[in-house]
Parts: structure tokens; C-alpha cells; sequence
């Protein structure tokens, strides 16, 4: 028995923000019902496919252990299916915006009356008591809104803003959204009550992000400006070496002393007149400074080994693309290689959170476009006989 056996959860969701929140729950065990248009959710066309187009590589990935039926919510015998979903199912998630979802008749009311302790979850752009709350939003658009798109200048000074080069936004508001749906079990098995959620991606996103960068300015008046300073020092970058690169986090007043006298400068920091904790700690963006200077003298291995027995952090810096030949990754079984029965040999993520009551569990595939419709339908009409 997995550790979300029995639970099944009616998902409406597209793209990456609601798709990644399920799939965790997928990962778990749930039976997660994925309902699809006729076209598919955009999630499958990204990425490239070897064999079928709507497989997409990362459809591989955010959609696996679902499975997919089509319905196409303007004709009312499709709808009604959706309605019959509804009834039997322990959570019903979407990302249609409000005025849309009710327009096609699944709004809170509508299908709290279908499953009165139905948990009822609505993965939204922005929060819907606000202004914001009928515009359009994308990972792109909710890291302009929330300010992180003005960091890389504040480390730069290039004035150009800039997004971060990640689905962040997406992924983080997926994982609140995880978070949301368990909390809300936990509170249906306790109290046998449904409720309605609303996972907003600004305040997500926001939230996440303000956790350190409110910083200074958490207080009235502000202290200080906004902005984590250890975050946005030019200086604290990965440190050159004499073949690649290397990150060094010296985290505390000990190791920066132990570092810099393990790079051959043991005296510099008197010599600066740095002589206690707070003035090292107030002059950091020099010590990085410094610490640039001195690692060019020694490969990457080098520095390596002398800074590890040293018990500082430290790690290489490497390409994107040589993530698969990570040692410690390829030691934990990190990626592991499945085959697909249509697209072939593809490589696959472990779930990185680890279940001593669930530690064998195997990962179902990610569905064919509709590829269990007429199962599931076969399930509604056995149900319905038994009814």
C-alpha cells in the first residue's frame, strides 16, 4: 500500500503550476485523474517527443503516475462525466480562472453540491479578493510582479532586469499547492470536512521569495534597505581557479580565518586591521574579493581536497549538462532509466524526499493523450450500476 492509497484527486490543471503540485501526490501514491482537452495540456508539447508529439519530454517528467482522459467541457455529456468524477473524488484541482470555471459550471458551489466534503482547491495568478485577480499569469509574469526579476541587477549593477532562467515561479506555487492539498486532507480525515483553497501564485511566490530579501525592511520604519546582503554581494560569486571554478561558503567568523591562511594569506586579514568578528563580517565583500585573487593559483581538485579537510563547504562548479555524471547522484540512484511504452528509454528523477513506510515505490508513467478514458469511464459506469 503506497502512502496516499485510496485517495483520488480530479485534476483540471495545465501547464507546469498545478501539474507539478499533483505529481507529487502522484509520487505518493494518488490516484491523480488527469483531465484533458481535446489538444492536451500545454505540458506536453514541451520539451521534444521521439515518437508521439503530445509525449513531450516534460510530460515525462511533471505528468507522470496520472492518468489521462479527454473531455471537452462545452458539450454536456463530457461535462457531465466531469460531474460524475467529481462525486467520487477526494480533491477536485484547477487553474481556470474564476469567472471561467463558473461559466462552465464548476465553481465552489457547483461541485461542493456535487461532494459536500469535497476539498475544492483553485490554483489562481493572483489572489482573488484583489485587483490582480482577472489577469493572465505566467512564471514570467509573477517574477516581474514580485521583484525578482530586479536581483541579478542589484548583484550586476547591469540595469537590464532579468528573469531568473528557471520555471521558479511555477514550481515553488506547485509546491505550496502539494502542501495545501495534504494540509487539507489531514483536517478532512480529522473532521470529515471538505473546504475550498485557493493557492494564489504572486502571494506564493512572494512569500518565498521575502523570506530573507524583506530583510532590513521587515520593520517600521525600515532599518535598512530591502534585500538580503549576503545574497546580493557582487563579490560572493563562484571563485575562479586555475581550470574551472569552485563555490567556497566560509560560513562562519572560524573558517573565514581558516580559509584564507589554507589559500596563502594567513595574516591578511590583520593587515586590513580586521581583527574581530564584526569587522570581518562587515567587510565580506572584500574578503570574496580577496579569496578571487587567491584561487587562480590552484586547479579546482586541488582546492578541493585542501578546503574539504578543512571541513569548509565546498563544491565544483560545473556545467548543466554534466548533472547525470554527479557522483554522489549516480551513488543514491538519483536518475534512474524506464522505458516508456511509446517514446522508449528515457531517464527519470527519484523523488528526493525518502519514506522508511514507503521506501519501495514505483513511479507509474506518464499517460498517453487519453490513454485511460475508457477505463475511467468503465469505473463511473460500475459505480453508477452499484448506485
Amino acid at each position: 500500500m503506497t502512502m496516499l492509497d485510496g485517495i483520488r484527486i480530479v485534476d483540471l490543471t495545465s501547464v507546469i503550476f498545478g501539474p507539478y503540485a499533483t505529481q507529487m501526490l502522484a509520487d505518493l501514491g494518488a490516484d491523480v485523474i488527469k483531465v484533458e482537452a481535446p489538444m492536451g495540456d500545454a505540458s506536453r508539447y514541451l520539451g521534444q517527443a521521439k515518437q508521439v508529439r503530445s509525449n513531450g519530454s516534460v510530460h515525462l517528467t511533471v505528468n507522470r503516475g496520472k492518468r489521462s482522459i479527454v473531455l471537452d467541457l462545452k458539450q454536456p455529456e463530457d461535462s457531465e462525466t466531469l460531474r460524475d468524477l467529481i462525486r467520487g473524488a477526494d480533491i477536485f484541482i484547477h487553474n481556470v480562472r474564476g469567472k471561467a470555471i463558473a461559466r462552465l459550471g464548476f465553481s465552489p458551489e457547483d461541485c461542493i453540491a456535487l461532494k459536500p466534503d469535497l476539498i475544492y482547491v483553485h490554483c489562481t495568478g493572483f489572489g482573488q479578493d484583489g485587483p490582480y485577480r482577472d489577469l493572465a499569469a505566467y512564471d514570467d509574469v509573477i517574477q516581474a510582479a514580485s521583484g525578482a526579476t530586479s536581483l541579478a541587477p542589484r548583484v550586476d549593477g547591469n540595469p537590464q532586469p532579468r528573469y531568473i532562467p528557471s520555471l521558479i515561479a511555477d514550481k515553488i506555487s506547485g509546491t505550496y499547492a502539494a502542501q495545501a492539498m495534504l494540509a487539507a486532507l489531514v483536517h478532512k480525515l480529522r473532521t470529515g470536512e471538505g473546504q475550498q483553497v485557493e493557492v494564489p501564485m504572486f502571494e506564493a511566490f512572494s512569500s518565498f521569495l521575502l523570506e530573507e530579501h524583506m530583510c532590513n525592511a521587515a520593520t517600521i520604519p525600515p532599518i535598512g534597505p530591502i534585500g538580503y546582503p549576503r545574497q546580493l554581494d557582487p563579490n560572493r560569486q563562484p571563485f575562479p581557479t586555475a581550470d574551472g571554478h569552485i563555490s567556497i561558503v566560509p560560513y562562519s567568523d572560524a573558517k573565514i580565518i581558516a580559509l584564507l591562511a589554507l589559500l596563502g594569506a594567513p595574516g591578511w586579514l590583520e593587515e586590513m586591521g580586521w581583527t574581530d568578528a564584526m569587522a570581518r563580517a562587515m567587510n565580506m565583500t572584500s574578503i570574496y574579493a580577496k579569496i578571487a585573487e587567491l584561487t587562480p593559483a590552484q586547479p579546482t581538485a586541488h582546492w578541493m581536497k585542501l578546503i574539504t579537510e578543512q571541513q569548509i563547504a565546498v563544491m565544483p562548479v560545473r556545467d548543466l549538462a554534466d548533472i547525470f555524471e554527479d557522483p554522489h547522484l549516480q551513488a543514491v540512484e538519483f536518475f534512474r532509466t524506464r522505458e516508456h511504452p511509446v517514446e522508449g528509454t528515457y531517464r527519470e528523477m527519484r523523488p528526493p524526499v525518502r519514506y522508511s513506510a514507503d521506501s519501495n515505490r514505483v513511479l507509474g508513467i506518464a499517460p498517453d493523450l487519453g490513454q485511460h478514458g475508457a477505463e475511467i469511464r468503465e469505473e463511473l459506469r460500475r459505480h453508477a450500476d452499484k448506485g
